[in-house]
Protein backbone atom coordinates (compact mmCIF):
# COMPACT_ATOMS: atom_id res chain seq x y z
CA UNK A 1 0.00 0.00 0.00
CA UNK A 2 2.78 2.30 0.52
CA UNK A 3 4.71 1.55 -1.86
CA UNK A 4 1.70 2.08 -4.28
CA UNK A 5 1.39 5.25 -2.91
CA UNK A 6 5.00 6.75 -2.97
CA UNK A 7 5.18 5.53 -6.61
CA UNK A 8 1.93 6.92 -7.73
CA UNK A 9 3.38 10.14 -5.66
CA UNK A 10 6.49 10.05 -8.01
CA UNK A 11 5.08 10.21 -11.24
CA UNK A 12 2.24 12.74 -10.33
CA UNK A 13 4.94 15.10 -9.55
CA UNK A 14 6.79 14.22 -12.70
CA UNK A 15 3.68 14.59 -14.94
CA UNK A 16 3.51 18.25 -13.59
CA UNK A 17 6.30 19.25 -16.26
CA UNK A 18 3.68 17.58 -18.66
CA UNK A 19 0.65 20.31 -18.05
CA UNK A 20 1.00 23.43 -20.61
CA UNK A 21 -0.51 25.90 -17.70
CA UNK A 22 2.83 25.72 -15.69
CA UNK A 23 4.68 27.23 -18.39
CA UNK A 24 1.53 29.39 -18.90
CA UNK A 25 2.02 30.42 -15.65
CA UNK A 26 5.84 31.70 -15.59
CA UNK A 27 5.24 33.40 -19.23
CA UNK A 28 2.09 35.24 -17.98
CA UNK A 29 3.81 36.46 -14.64
CA UNK A 30 6.54 37.66 -17.06
CA UNK A 31 4.30 39.53 -19.18
CA UNK A 32 2.56 41.61 -16.60
CA UNK A 33 4.89 42.54 -14.96
CA UNK A 34 6.78 44.05 -17.84
CA UNK A 35 3.22 46.08 -18.98
CA UNK A 36 3.51 47.54 -15.58
CA UNK A 37 6.77 49.09 -15.57
CA UNK A 38 6.23 50.16 -19.18
CA UNK A 39 3.51 52.04 -17.78
CA UNK A 40 5.72 53.24 -14.85
CA UNK A 41 8.53 54.62 -16.75
CA UNK A 42 5.85 56.40 -18.94
CA UNK A 43 3.54 57.89 -16.20
CA UNK A 44 6.87 58.57 -13.59
CA UNK A 45 9.89 58.14 -15.59
CA UNK A 46 11.17 55.17 -13.57
CA UNK A 47 10.60 51.76 -12.74
CA UNK A 48 9.35 51.66 -9.18
CA UNK A 49 8.92 47.80 -8.41
CA UNK A 50 10.52 44.89 -10.53
CA UNK A 51 9.47 42.07 -13.01
CA UNK A 52 7.85 39.58 -10.49
CA UNK A 53 6.46 42.24 -8.07
CA UNK A 54 2.96 40.50 -8.65
CA UNK A 55 4.26 37.45 -7.55
CA UNK A 56 6.54 37.90 -4.66
CA UNK A 57 5.32 37.28 -1.51
CA UNK A 58 2.48 34.96 -2.34
CA UNK A 59 5.03 31.37 -2.20
CA UNK A 60 4.52 30.96 1.54
CA UNK A 61 0.53 30.88 1.36
CA UNK A 62 0.54 29.14 -2.01
CA UNK A 63 2.54 26.48 -0.63
CA UNK A 64 0.49 26.43 2.40
CA UNK A 65 -2.89 26.24 0.63
CA UNK A 66 -1.63 23.55 -2.11
CA UNK A 67 -0.55 21.59 0.96
CA UNK A 68 -4.12 21.75 3.02
CA UNK A 69 -5.87 21.22 -0.73
CA UNK A 70 -4.07 18.12 -1.55
CA UNK A 71 -4.72 16.99 2.25
CA UNK A 72 -7.92 17.30 1.74
CA UNK A 73 -7.85 16.02 -2.13
CA UNK A 74 -5.90 12.83 -0.89
CA UNK A 75 -7.85 12.22 2.52
CA UNK A 76 -11.74 12.51 1.38
CA UNK A 77 -10.82 10.99 -1.98
CA UNK A 78 -11.51 13.78 -4.60
CA UNK A 79 -11.36 11.79 -8.10
CA UNK A 80 -11.24 14.47 -11.14
CA UNK A 81 -10.63 13.10 -14.57
CA UNK A 82 -7.61 13.89 -16.98
CA UNK A 83 -10.67 15.57 -18.95
CA UNK A 84 -11.74 17.96 -16.11
CA UNK A 85 -8.34 18.94 -15.66
CA UNK A 86 -7.12 19.59 -18.97
CA UNK A 87 -10.56 21.63 -19.67
CA UNK A 88 -9.67 23.89 -16.19
CA UNK A 89 -6.31 24.24 -17.79
CA UNK A 90 -7.38 25.82 -21.01
CA UNK A 91 -10.05 28.03 -19.34
CA UNK A 92 -7.16 29.58 -17.48
CA UNK A 93 -4.94 30.40 -20.24
CA UNK A 94 -7.89 31.66 -21.91
CA UNK A 95 -9.21 34.03 -19.14
CA UNK A 96 -5.48 34.83 -18.48
CA UNK A 97 -4.64 35.74 -22.75
CA UNK A 98 -6.25 39.34 -22.05
CA UNK A 99 -3.70 39.85 -18.77
CA UNK A 100 -6.41 40.93 -16.65
CA UNK A 101 -5.72 39.20 -13.30
CA UNK A 102 -9.27 39.63 -11.92
CA UNK A 103 -10.48 37.29 -14.34
CA UNK A 104 -8.35 34.71 -12.78
CA UNK A 105 -10.86 34.16 -9.69
CA UNK A 106 -11.79 30.38 -9.19
CA UNK A 107 -15.24 31.64 -9.60
CA UNK A 108 -14.54 32.57 -12.96
CA UNK A 109 -12.16 29.63 -13.85
CA UNK A 110 -13.66 26.98 -12.19
CA UNK A 111 -17.10 28.04 -12.33
CA UNK A 112 -16.63 28.07 -16.41
CA UNK A 113 -15.13 24.64 -16.16
CA UNK A 114 -17.57 23.13 -14.18
CA UNK A 115 -20.31 24.78 -16.64
CA UNK A 116 -18.78 23.19 -19.22
CA UNK A 117 -18.25 19.79 -17.65
CA UNK A 118 -22.09 19.99 -17.18
CA UNK A 119 -22.65 20.70 -20.57
CA UNK A 120 -20.28 18.49 -22.50
CA UNK A 121 -22.59 15.43 -22.57
CA UNK A 122 -25.21 17.36 -24.33
CA UNK A 123 -22.66 18.99 -26.74
CA UNK A 124 -20.76 16.01 -27.33
CA UNK A 125 -23.64 13.27 -27.87
CA UNK A 126 -23.99 14.38 -31.83
CA UNK A 127 -19.75 13.23 -32.56
CA UNK A 128 -18.25 10.46 -32.18
CA UNK A 129 -14.64 12.07 -31.89
CA UNK A 130 -14.80 12.35 -28.06
CA UNK A 131 -16.17 9.85 -25.51
CA UNK A 132 -19.45 11.10 -24.03
CA UNK A 133 -18.89 8.74 -21.38
CA UNK A 134 -15.61 10.25 -19.78
CA UNK A 135 -17.40 13.41 -19.29
CA UNK A 136 -20.36 11.66 -17.68
CA UNK A 137 -18.31 10.30 -14.46
CA UNK A 138 -16.91 13.52 -13.75
CA UNK A 139 -17.90 14.67 -9.75
CA UNK A 140 -19.58 18.09 -9.93
CA UNK A 141 -19.50 18.36 -6.14
CA UNK A 142 -15.60 18.03 -6.16
CA UNK A 143 -14.71 20.28 -8.04
CA UNK A 144 -17.65 23.02 -6.29
CA UNK A 145 -16.03 21.87 -2.93
CA UNK A 146 -12.41 22.97 -4.32
CA UNK A 147 -13.99 26.37 -6.00
CA UNK A 148 -14.86 27.42 -1.95
CA UNK A 149 -11.51 26.41 -1.38
CA UNK A 150 -9.61 28.54 -4.22
CA UNK A 151 -11.95 31.16 -3.14
CA UNK A 152 -10.82 31.24 0.99
CA UNK A 153 -7.22 31.03 -0.11
CA UNK A 154 -8.08 34.24 -2.56
CA UNK A 155 -9.01 36.02 0.74
CA UNK A 156 -6.42 35.26 2.12
CA UNK A 157 -3.87 36.35 -0.35
CA UNK A 158 -5.97 39.73 -0.55
CA UNK A 159 -6.24 40.32 3.67
CA UNK A 160 -2.04 39.64 3.16
CA UNK A 161 -1.07 42.84 0.87
CA UNK A 162 0.95 45.10 2.77
CA UNK A 163 0.73 48.39 2.14
CA UNK A 164 3.81 48.69 0.26
CA UNK A 165 2.97 45.99 -2.29
CA UNK A 166 0.55 47.96 -4.45
CA UNK A 167 0.86 49.24 -7.68
CA UNK A 168 0.68 53.03 -8.15
CA UNK A 169 -0.79 54.58 -11.13
CA UNK A 170 -1.96 58.33 -12.41
CA UNK A 171 -5.49 58.87 -13.43
CA UNK A 172 -7.61 61.90 -14.46
CA UNK A 173 -10.62 62.80 -12.36
CA UNK A 174 -13.49 64.24 -13.35
CA UNK A 175 -12.56 67.84 -12.43
CA UNK A 176 -9.89 67.60 -15.00
CA UNK A 177 -7.05 66.69 -12.33
CA UNK A 178 -4.41 64.14 -11.86
CA UNK A 179 -4.80 62.11 -9.31
CA UNK A 180 -3.09 59.14 -7.86
CA UNK A 181 -4.68 55.53 -7.59
CA UNK A 182 -3.15 51.90 -6.61
CA UNK A 183 -4.21 48.37 -7.96
CA UNK A 184 -4.34 45.60 -5.84
CA UNK A 185 -2.89 43.02 -7.63
CA UNK A 186 -1.55 39.70 -7.52
CA UNK A 187 -1.00 36.12 -8.87
CA UNK A 188 -0.66 33.18 -7.06
CA UNK A 189 0.45 29.86 -8.84
CA UNK A 190 -0.98 26.93 -6.28
CA UNK A 191 0.32 23.30 -7.08
CA UNK A 192 -2.07 20.72 -5.82
CA UNK A 193 -2.82 16.93 -5.63
CA UNK A 194 -5.33 15.41 -6.69
CA UNK A 195 -6.54 11.67 -7.70
CA UNK A 196 -6.89 10.71 -11.11
CA UNK A 197 -8.69 7.57 -12.11
CA UNK A 198 -6.70 4.29 -12.91
CA UNK A 199 -3.56 3.74 -10.76
CA UNK A 200 -1.90 1.55 -8.11
CA UNK A 201 -3.88 2.93 -5.16
CA UNK A 202 -6.80 0.90 -4.31
CA UNK A 203 -9.61 1.94 -1.57
CA UNK A 204 -8.02 1.48 1.78
CA UNK A 205 -11.86 2.47 3.69
CA UNK A 206 -15.63 1.35 2.55
CA UNK A 207 -15.72 5.33 2.32
CA UNK A 208 -12.46 6.13 0.70
CA UNK A 209 -13.00 7.78 -2.33
CA UNK A 210 -16.07 9.38 -1.10
CA UNK A 211 -16.19 11.70 -4.35
CA UNK A 212 -15.53 8.70 -6.95
CA UNK A 213 -16.27 9.08 -10.44
CA UNK A 214 -16.48 4.80 -10.56
CA UNK A 215 -13.13 3.45 -11.10
CA UNK A 216 -11.58 0.84 -8.36
CA UNK A 217 -8.17 2.13 -8.62
CA UNK A 218 -6.62 5.17 -8.94
CA UNK A 219 -3.33 7.39 -9.33
CA UNK A 220 -2.20 11.14 -7.90
CA UNK A 221 -1.58 13.98 -10.12
CA UNK A 222 0.32 17.30 -9.30
CA UNK A 223 -1.76 20.06 -11.12
CA UNK A 224 -0.59 24.00 -10.96
CA UNK A 225 -3.84 26.40 -10.39
CA UNK A 226 -3.22 30.33 -11.31
CA UNK A 227 -5.50 32.68 -8.82
CA UNK A 228 -5.29 36.29 -9.69
CA UNK A 229 -7.21 39.48 -8.79
CA UNK A 230 -6.73 43.23 -9.66
CA UNK A 231 -8.67 46.06 -8.07
CA UNK A 232 -8.53 49.77 -8.43
CA UNK A 233 -8.05 51.91 -5.46
CA UNK A 234 -8.56 55.42 -5.40
CA UNK A 235 -10.73 56.28 -2.51
CA UNK A 236 -8.91 54.75 0.29
CA UNK A 237 -5.63 53.30 1.26
CA UNK A 238 -5.24 50.06 -0.96
CA UNK A 239 -4.82 47.71 2.10
CA UNK A 240 -7.73 48.90 3.39
CA UNK A 241 -10.03 47.83 0.41
CA UNK A 242 -8.11 44.58 0.52
CA UNK A 243 -9.34 44.12 3.86
CA UNK A 244 -12.78 44.72 2.93
CA UNK A 245 -12.94 43.06 -0.51
CA UNK A 246 -11.45 39.83 1.44
CA UNK A 247 -14.07 39.65 3.96
CA UNK A 248 -16.71 40.03 0.86
CA UNK A 249 -14.62 36.66 -0.65
CA UNK A 250 -14.36 35.02 2.17
CA UNK A 251 -18.53 35.25 3.10
CA UNK A 252 -18.45 34.09 -1.01
CA UNK A 253 -16.37 31.08 -0.22
CA UNK A 254 -18.75 29.88 2.49
CA UNK A 255 -21.76 30.15 1.06
CA UNK A 256 -20.53 28.12 -1.78
CA UNK A 257 -18.90 25.45 0.48
CA UNK A 258 -21.95 25.30 2.44
CA UNK A 259 -23.91 24.79 -0.77
CA UNK A 260 -21.21 22.20 -2.11
CA UNK A 261 -21.66 19.89 1.10
CA UNK A 262 -25.60 20.14 0.23
CA UNK A 263 -25.23 18.97 -3.09
CA UNK A 264 -23.68 15.72 -1.77
CA UNK A 265 -27.62 15.13 -0.90
CA UNK A 266 -29.07 17.48 -3.18
CA UNK A 267 -26.99 17.49 -6.35
CA UNK A 268 -28.19 20.47 -7.97
CA UNK A 269 -27.35 22.41 -5.45
CA UNK A 270 -23.77 22.56 -7.04
CA UNK A 271 -24.93 24.24 -10.28
CA UNK A 272 -26.56 27.20 -7.93
CA UNK A 273 -23.14 26.95 -6.09
CA UNK A 274 -21.38 27.67 -8.86
CA UNK A 275 -23.97 30.31 -10.54
CA UNK A 276 -23.78 31.72 -6.99
CA UNK A 277 -20.13 32.30 -7.13
CA UNK A 278 -19.75 33.63 -10.37
CA UNK A 279 -22.96 36.54 -9.95
CA UNK A 280 -21.77 37.14 -6.09
CA UNK A 281 -17.72 37.29 -7.59
CA UNK A 282 -19.56 40.02 -10.28
CA UNK A 283 -21.45 41.52 -7.04
CA UNK A 284 -18.37 41.97 -5.08
CA UNK A 285 -16.41 43.47 -7.98
CA UNK A 286 -19.16 46.02 -9.07
CA UNK A 287 -19.69 46.94 -4.87
CA UNK A 288 -16.11 47.91 -4.72
CA UNK A 289 -16.10 50.02 -7.96
CA UNK A 290 -19.51 51.89 -7.06
CA UNK A 291 -17.81 52.62 -3.68
CA UNK A 292 -14.43 53.80 -4.72
CA UNK A 293 -16.26 56.15 -7.00
CA UNK A 294 -18.04 57.42 -4.94
CA UNK A 295 -15.46 58.67 -2.17
CA UNK A 296 -13.26 61.07 -2.24
CA UNK A 297 -9.69 60.38 -4.42
CA UNK A 298 -7.62 59.54 -1.49
CA UNK A 299 -4.48 60.65 -3.37
CA UNK A 300 -5.73 63.94 -4.24
CA UNK A 301 -3.19 67.00 -4.11
CA UNK A 302 -3.63 68.29 -0.62
CA UNK A 303 -3.34 71.70 0.37
CA UNK A 304 -0.42 71.59 2.49
CA UNK A 305 2.51 69.59 1.57
CA UNK A 306 2.81 66.73 -0.90
CA UNK A 307 0.84 63.29 -0.01
CA UNK A 308 2.85 60.24 -0.74
CA UNK A 309 1.82 58.09 -3.63
CA UNK A 310 4.88 55.52 -4.19
CA UNK A 311 8.09 54.65 -2.31
CA UNK A 312 10.64 53.02 -4.78
CA UNK A 313 11.88 49.79 -2.76
CA UNK A 314 16.12 50.51 -1.75
CA UNK A 315 15.68 54.17 -2.03
CA UNK A 316 16.46 56.90 1.06
CA UNK A 317 12.80 56.95 1.49
CA UNK A 318 12.19 53.28 2.36
CA UNK A 319 15.31 53.21 4.63
CA UNK A 320 13.68 56.05 6.18
CA UNK A 321 10.55 54.31 6.92
CA UNK A 322 8.15 56.90 4.88
CA UNK A 323 4.80 54.91 3.88
CA UNK A 324 2.29 55.40 0.97
CA UNK A 325 -0.34 58.01 2.10
CA UNK A 326 1.66 59.95 4.29
CA UNK A 327 2.08 63.00 3.54
CA UNK A 328 5.89 65.44 3.23
CA UNK A 329 5.02 68.42 4.83
CA UNK A 330 8.46 70.22 5.37
CA UNK A 331 12.70 69.78 4.89
CA UNK A 332 14.53 71.12 7.04
CA UNK A 333 11.92 73.44 8.66
CA UNK A 334 10.94 74.72 5.17
CA UNK A 335 7.00 74.03 4.14
CA UNK A 336 6.56 71.85 1.24
CA UNK A 337 3.68 72.26 -1.35
CA UNK A 338 5.50 71.10 -4.73
CA UNK A 339 7.80 68.53 -5.77
CA UNK A 340 10.23 70.77 -7.03
CA UNK A 341 9.92 72.60 -3.86
CA UNK A 342 10.59 69.47 -2.16
CA UNK A 343 14.01 68.76 -4.26
CA UNK A 344 15.54 72.00 -4.02
CA UNK A 345 15.40 71.66 -0.12
CA UNK A 346 16.75 68.73 -0.18
CA UNK A 347 19.65 69.94 -2.09
CA UNK A 348 19.82 72.60 -0.39
CA UNK A 349 20.20 70.84 2.89
CA UNK A 350 23.72 69.72 2.69
CA UNK A 351 24.93 66.41 4.17
CA UNK A 352 21.79 66.24 6.37
CA UNK A 353 18.38 66.50 6.50
CA UNK A 354 15.07 66.29 8.61
CA UNK A 355 11.52 65.64 6.88
CA UNK A 356 8.42 66.85 9.02
CA UNK A 357 5.94 63.21 7.71
CA UNK A 358 1.64 63.62 8.75
CA UNK A 359 1.07 60.19 9.32
CA UNK A 360 -2.71 58.23 9.28
CA UNK A 361 -3.38 59.29 12.62
CA UNK A 362 -2.97 63.03 11.84
CA UNK A 363 -0.04 63.41 13.73
CA UNK A 364 3.73 64.65 12.88
CA UNK A 365 6.52 62.68 13.10
CA UNK A 366 9.92 63.30 12.29
CA UNK A 367 12.53 61.61 10.34
CA UNK A 368 16.08 62.51 9.76
CA UNK A 369 19.26 61.15 7.75
CA UNK A 370 22.38 61.66 5.83
CA UNK A 371 22.67 61.66 2.19
CA UNK A 372 25.30 58.96 1.38
CA UNK A 373 27.56 59.21 -1.40
CA UNK A 374 25.82 57.43 -3.96
CA UNK A 375 22.53 58.39 -2.68
CA UNK A 376 20.38 60.37 -5.66
CA UNK A 377 19.42 63.95 -4.06
CA UNK A 378 15.76 62.70 -4.39
CA UNK A 379 14.41 60.38 -2.21
CA UNK A 380 12.87 57.54 -3.98
CA UNK A 381 8.98 58.83 -3.31
CA UNK A 382 6.70 59.43 -6.06
CA UNK A 383 3.41 61.73 -6.04
CA UNK A 384 0.15 61.96 -7.83
CA UNK A 385 0.74 65.29 -10.76
CA UNK A 386 1.43 64.85 -14.44
CA UNK A 387 2.79 62.56 -15.36
CA UNK A 388 6.52 62.14 -16.45
CA UNK A 389 7.61 63.90 -19.33
CA UNK A 390 10.91 63.58 -21.16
Amino acid sequence: MVESWLTELLKGIGKVFLNPLLYWSFILIVIVGYKRIRQERKQFGVKIFDVFSEWKKTWIISLLAGLFISLLNLGLGIVLSYESILILGIVVILLSISFRLSLLSASYTMGITFLIVLLSPLLLQFQTFLGVKSFTEIDLTGIVILLSIFLFVEAILLNNVKREETFPELSMSDRGIWIGQHRLKKLSLIPFFVLIPSGMITPFAPFWPYFSIGDESYSIILVPFIIGFDYVVRGSLPQDAARRISKSVHILGLVILLLALGSIYISWLSLVAVLIAIIGREFINYKHRAEDKNSIPYFNPVAAGLKVLAVIPGTPGDRLGIQVGETILKVNNQEINSVQGLYTALQESGAYFKIDVLNDEGEVRFVQSALYEGDHHELGLTFAGEPYRK
